[in-house]
């Protein structure tokens, strides 16, 4: 298998090199680049074609949501994760409204992070609890906003937009349901679409606020 090649992003060099003891453990990684800034991420994004961008969010000149937004623009195919220190919910939403795929706590373990990049990369990425639940706290404070409705969706799409807001990856949902996981995958390309969403993060936060998702279903 070829490894997946990463850029790293950080404007403190113990943190980069941090992240990087933690991805050259697994031979499915291969850092090919490290930049101090989010412009010069977005630079070598050209030059090294990764297809992955880890983002510290705040750097100077550009931060990571800046540069996740400029990277999703110029190279839509590049995946674009946040790293950061922070659990609030708005710097989840910003980043997400941005275009970054994903979102990953610094304080995480390692496991965590090299389980929830594997998913990511194979197109098996799940919304872990902890973030479900913030996405929950976050909706909680206003309406859906004008956005496709529920009846739009078939029973069973409403049932597995639910688990996978709920934090379940696809084999997980097709093991509850006892269907076939390319099903899962199918009718997760068709929520997508019908809901003109990017990806699991953004399909979790539409199932919080229209209430598919409890503060239960979270924990």
């Amino acid at each position: 298998m070829t490894p997946y090649r990463i850029l790293i992003a950080d404007d403190h060099p113990l943190a980069r090199a941090g992240v990087r003891s933690v991805l050259e453990a697994d031979e499915s990684f291969m850092i090919v680049g490290e930049a101090e800034n989010g412009k010069r991420a977005f630079e070598l994004c050209g030059e090294l074609t990764p297809d992955l961008v880890l983002l510290d969010i705040n750097m100077p000149v550009w931060n990571g949501i800046e540069a996740a937004r400029q990277i999703k623009s110029a190279y839509p195919h590049i995946f674009t994760v946040m790293l950061t220190v922070s659990a609030d919910s708005k710097d989840l939403f910003t980043a997400i409204q941005h275009g970054a795929q994903g979102y990953l706590l610094k304080n995480m373990e390692p496991d965590d992070w090299l389980q929830y990049l594997h998913a990511l990369l194979g197109e098996e990425v799940e919304i872990s609890r902890e973030i479900a639940g913030r996405l929950l706290l976050h909706f909680r404070r206003g309406a859906a906003s004008a956005e496709p409705e529920l009846d739009t969706l078939t029973p069973r799409e409403k049932e597995i937009l639910t688990w996978v807001a709920a934090g379940d990856t696809n084999k997980q949902i097709a093991d509850r349901l006892v269907i076939a996981e390319n099903t899962v995958k199918n009718h997760i390309k068709n929520l997508l679409e019908k809901l003109h969403l990017n990806n699991r993060v953004q399909l979790a936060a539409y199932a919080v606020r229209h209430g598919l998702v409890s503060e239960s279903d979270t924990e």
